[in-house]
């Protein structure tokens, strides 16, 4: 067992230490950074660090898990996989379907990578089965859900503390066209109305917090009341909510848990960096998570385009976590192929993102790329492309030791061209 030496909050300093390698960045300044709260450090104990927050690598995550329609396990650890070996950094188990202890606990035994869930799902999932009505599930039973995920081993749970009878209030100085679109928002709401009650999140907060230092899990603050349309964009509600949030930041760090708080979902491309600035500003510097954001309402079967032009953008403003978006958002729970496009997808936008924002290492990337092009290097832009398997089946068969340009230009190449003029 690890003294209180061996850790800073509650994060083993060779976790730390992995961390500052992985990143390029000194171990001092990231351990400064995690005592402040302005990075966040996940992993160790057989799963892959990770950092997220100030001066690092943009994040991805994968979201998977099981619907009622779809509740089997294999196919969600079939997404599992994909995901990791697209290059997502985090996964999230979102289940609702089938048996929801073992779909988690089989996903944390096979993820390599950092796992979080979101307990209120499952909380509201077993009141409809054993009380007969979701609206009926008892405070006690949600932490008890919580204790769960947490002894089981998950790196961070999503818990939509900042939903309370009055941000839920807010929303009636502002009508939404688009309603509250977060499923824990959404029944958080609708539970506080039935039972005239607090939210059993917000006003148990301690206890919450108790649990997650006890077992040493991050919280990620989730956007309950997020804007599921450009027109509900940066309104009353969700302002109400992000000033709540950052009031259970410093709670949070005054507990000893780490924390990071979770962003919109469609926001216009004039409102995003105003939206990154909100955050920062109201939630104390924590480490910025965000859904997309999508760019507009009008691209279903294409949200990982809207998805990660949002992302981008957001990011090289200062978001910090990229939660992905398949090409089946709004439309059905995705697939292996969608899990892997939206990876991707979010994976390009992170890493244009790193370039603006000085990340070590970023910019050095490109430069090899253009380099190897120069030289018409093939085997080198395959090593060093985001995704060498796709590289590859675009190049095709071309046989490049004896043709080395490709098939759009061939002998009428613009590199070849150059070498001449160079000449």
């Amino acid at each position: 067992m690890m003294s209180a030496h061996d850790t800073i909050v509650g994060v083993d300093r060779e976790v730390l230490a992995q961390i500052a390698r992985d990143e390029q960045i000194d171990i001092d300044t990231l351990t400064e950074r995690v005592e402040r709260g302005t990075v966040v450090a996940m992993g160790g104990d057989g799963v892959q660090p990770l950092g997220i927050g100030e001066g690092l690598r943009t994040k991805v995550n994968a979201n998977i898990g099981t619907s009622p329609d779809y509740p089997k396990l294999e196919g969600e650890l079939d997404k599992l996989h994909a995901a990791v070996a697209a290059g997502a950094d985090t996964v999230m188990d979102l289940s609702v379907g089938g048996d929801i202890d073992e779909v988690r606990r089989a996903i944390r035994a096979e993820s390599p990578v950092v796992m979080g869930t979101v307990p209120v799902y499952q909380a509201f999932a077993e009141a409809e089965e054993r009380q007969g009505s979701m609206l009926r599930m008892a405070p006690e039973g949600l932490l008890d859900v919580i204790e769960r995920h947490a002894a089981d081993g998950v790196d961070f749970v999503t818990l939509h503390c900042g939903v309370t009878r009055a941000t839920v209030a807010a929303l009636n100085t502002q009508p939404r066209t688009g309603g509250i679109v977060s499923r824990g928002g959404s029944l958080l709401a609708a539970w506080m109305h039935h039972n005239a009650a607090e939210s059993p999140l917000y006003d148990r907060y301690d206890d919450v917090l108790a649990i997650l230092r006890r077992y040493g899990v991050a919280i990620s603050l989730g956007d309950g009341l997020r804007p599921g349309a450009l027109a509900d964009a940066t309104d009353a509600g969700q302002v109400a909510e992000t000033r709540v949030l950052g009031e259970l930041v410093l709670r949070a760090r005054e507990a000893g848990v780490q924390a990071f708080v979770e962003g919109p979902g469609h926001v216009p491309l004039d409102q995003i960096e105003a939206n990154v600035v909100l955050e920062k500003r109201l939630c104390h510097d924590a480490p910025f998570y965000v859904l997309g954001p999508l760019v507009t309402d009008v691209a279903p079967g294409y949200d990982h385009i809207t998805g990660a032009i949002g992302g981008a953008i957001c990011a090289a403003a200062g978001a910090d976590f990229l939660c992905y978006v398949t090409p089946a958002e709004h439309i059905g729970l995705p697939t292996v192929e969608d899990v892997i496009e939206g990876v991707m997808a979010s994976r390009i936008a992170a890493h244009a993102a790193d370039i603006v924002k000085g990340v070590p290492g970023a910019r050095r990337w490109d430069d090899e790329m253009s380099r190897a092009r120069h030289d018409l290097d093939w085997a080198t832009m395959e090593d060093l492309a985001l995704d060498p398997g796709r590289f590859r089946i675009k190049r095709g068969d071309r046989p490049s030791a004896d043709d080395p340009a490709c098939s759009m230009c061939g002998k009428f190449c613009s590199v070849r061209a150059s070498r001449l003029a160079e000449q």
